[in-house]
């Protein structure tokens, strides 16, 4: 197959700023979530347009578009019975440069839009395109913009807590300890653990927060304990990851007192990532969530083979995005939010994942203990996953 890649940077660079009124009104705007959207004409190629931050203030950007736009070639290249052509849009990281694009995408022909990376540029392009009933597969993690016509496919909380209260309640971890920092991430990580442990026949035993610093981490530790000692917790969440108050916390928490053999510890977070974490003593024999290690590191060999170096992080976001359009378009014939998730699922670069009628995905994942300071898969990952994503 045959792949037409063209890469237009000729959007102006300016800011209108009272758009940002205009992204925070697009929670309130009624978008169109139904219909088959864009028809595909036999034998010709699929029009999608991506939106990645060339040309972005931010120096990392540059990296991590040119890495998801090299997992979407990637993903294209494998694709069967469906050609795809895809359009490269820059919206320099700003929000209201991605919806002046994104209407332009629109008018070259675009069937479906990938991207863009953050959430107030995903918003801003959702409001957009949605009087063109074109769905936006974003790249954002944040579930308070999916829905209508916008996708988040970033690794959310919510996903993640899912798996592993399901997991910890079916080993009778059914007691659960919530500790979070007192910002907007922790209390996003802890509704999401809550719900999971809610939906999962668990008890949320109790939840205590920190001042997101170290003394607040040094300060909470009489509070964890004696609430995990009065509630009979048997499983605590920590939600930080290891850039942050995971390390302190592992150090501090057995050291006064807390018996991890008793109180399962598990992270809402990555603990191989880095790899240094693994090494904390505090959370040896701890649980925590991954994608398919088998199906992540098949798609790092792939990319590294096509394109000389490991891809970031994030780029495994693009493939899926990209993979998910491809098999839409070539079940269906058409790319609407409900052809999308309609889908049983898909496969992508870290496992099975589907997308649902909220706008948000599922990704099947891994549950992993850490022993002798190395990642042990202790449940593996479902090779697919459940009906269409209503």
């Amino acid at each position: 197959m045959t792949i037409a890649i063209s890469l237009l940077r000729r959007t102006p660079r300016y800011l209108i700023l009272t758009f940002l009124a205009f992204v925070l009104a697009a929670c309130d705007v009624a978008l169109p979530i139904g219909g088959a959207g864009p028809q595909l004409r036999s034998g010709r190629p699929v029009s999608v347009a991506m939106l990645l931050p060339y040309g972005s203030a931010n120096a990392g950007d540059e990296l991590v578009a040119r890495s998801l736009e090299n997992a979407a070639r990637l993903a294209a290249s494998e694709l069967n019975g469906v050609e795809v052509e895809l359009t490269v849009y820059n919206t320099a990281g700003n929000a209201a440069q991605a919806a002046s694009v994104a209407r332009q995408a629109v008018q070259d022909g675009a069937q479906v839009i990938i991207g863009p990376l953050r959430s107030d540029a995903a918003a801003a392009v959702g409001v957009a395109v949605a009087s063109s009933n074109i769905a936006v597969l974003s790249f954002s993690n944040n579930t308070e913009i999916a829905g209508g016509n916008v996708f988040v496919l970033g690794n959310t909380y919510e996903n993640t807590a899912e798996r592993l209260a399901g997991y910890a309640v079916s080993q009778g971890r059914n007691r659960v300890m919530i500790l979070h920092a007192q910002n907007l991430a922790g209390e996003v990580a802890r509704d999401a653990v809550q719900s999971a442990v809610s939906r999962a026949g668990g008890t949320v035993a109790g939840v205590t927060s920190y001042e997101f610093s170290q003394t607040g981490v040094i300060n909470a530790i009489p509070d964890v304990m004696g609430q995990i000692r009065s509630a009979d917790a048997n499983a605590l969440v920590i939600t930080s990851d290891a850039s942050a108050a995971l390390p302190l916390f592992a150090q501090l928490l057995p050291e006064n007192g807390l018996d991890t053999e008793a109180v399962r510890v598990m992270g809402l977070t990555r603990w191989d990532v880095p790899s240094q974490t693994l090494e904390l003593s505090g959370l040896q024999g701890g649980w925590f969530a991954l994608p398919d290690p088998n199906a992540a590191a098949a798609f790092n060999a792939r990319y590294t083979a096509a394109y000389g170096d490991a891809p970031h992080v994030l780029a495994g976001i693009g493939y899926d995005a990209m993979r998910a359009v491809g098999e839409t378009a070539a079940t269906t014939g058409a790319l609407g939010v409900t052809n999308l998730a309609g889908a049983t699922g898909f496969n992508g670069a870290g496992g099975a994942f589907r997308l649902r009628s909220t706008g948000t995905v599922q990704r099947a994942l891994a549950i992993a203990e850490i022993q002798d300071q190395q990642v042990a898969i202790i449940d593996p990952a479902p090779g697919r996953l459940g009906g269409p994503g209503f």
